[in-house]
């Protein structure tokens, strides 16, 4: 059986853009393993391999079945044992876990605000619906105005990257000589705002846009595989 990524679309199946998604097909072609992605939209998911998972990514590999991009990378590394590492280690894991909390607690809802309603009008109608009414109950208000601040949120953007401009001045990944997870988890994000809205916003001479660059050639390119919006 082939090995499959489902991961997450609009109407233009060519143009995937979840930052989780993002982080598994990283993950993959980190390890040197082939795989089929099979975008699909949000009102898809829960159909898919009989009701296994409400998110995307779902990675199949032939009997096995992970949800979660953080799952999906622990399985890998623990499956494909020959292949380089995801983590290089618990400490790896430890600072990979860290990090997706931060990235998902800063710039998450920095990107949301930036891309909102860009998001919204990449769907067909059924999951705009969908769409509409999940992330507004979760933001406990209309999309609209959630992206109000859309131009003063991409302003403030680089100083949210400070952290890892930081370690950058010091190495040329998180991971330190070459990417780890860690270093996709931070990517997966900017790669999402770059697909849906555009060039991210770096500072001048930015060590933050340098690195981003290196992943989008890394792995073969595959994040260069969709380009900005």
């Amino acid at each position: 059986m082939a090995r499959i990524l489902y991961t997450l679309c609009g109407t233009d199946v060519t143009r995937p853009f979840s930052p989780h998604c993002w982080k598994a097909v990283m993950a993959l072609a980190h390890k040197g393993l082939e795989f089929e992605e099979r975008p699909m939209p949000f009102t898809a998911i829960p159909e898919l391999e009989e009701g296994f998972s409400k998110i995307v990514p779902i990675l199949c590999d032939g009997e096995e079945r992970v949800a979660d991009s953080f799952a999906i990378a622990r399985y890998l590394e623990e499956d494909y044992p020959d292949r380089p590492s995801l983590f290089m280690g618990p400490g790896g894991e430890a600072m990979a876990r860290f990090v997706e909390g931060w990235s998902q607690t800063q710039i998450h809802p920095a990107v949301t605000a930036i891309a909102i309603l860009k998001i919204h009008d990449m769907l067909d109608e059924k999951d705009q619906a969908y769409f509409r009414k999940t992330r507004e109950a979760a933001l406990g208000r209309t999309l609209e105005e959630a992206a109000a601040g859309a131009d003063e949120a991409r302003a403030a953007f680089p100083a949210r990257l400070q952290p890892i401009r930081h370690m950058l001045r010091a190495q040329p990944f998180l991971g330190g000589d070459a990417p780890l997870f860690a270093d996709y988890i931070v990517f997966g994000a900017l790669q999402w705002l770059r697909i849906v809205a555009g060039p991210v916003p770096f500072l001048p001479d930015d060590p933050v846009s340098d690195w981003f660059e290196r992943l989008l050639d890394a792995n073969d390119a595959i994040g260069r595989s969709v380009t900005a919006a």
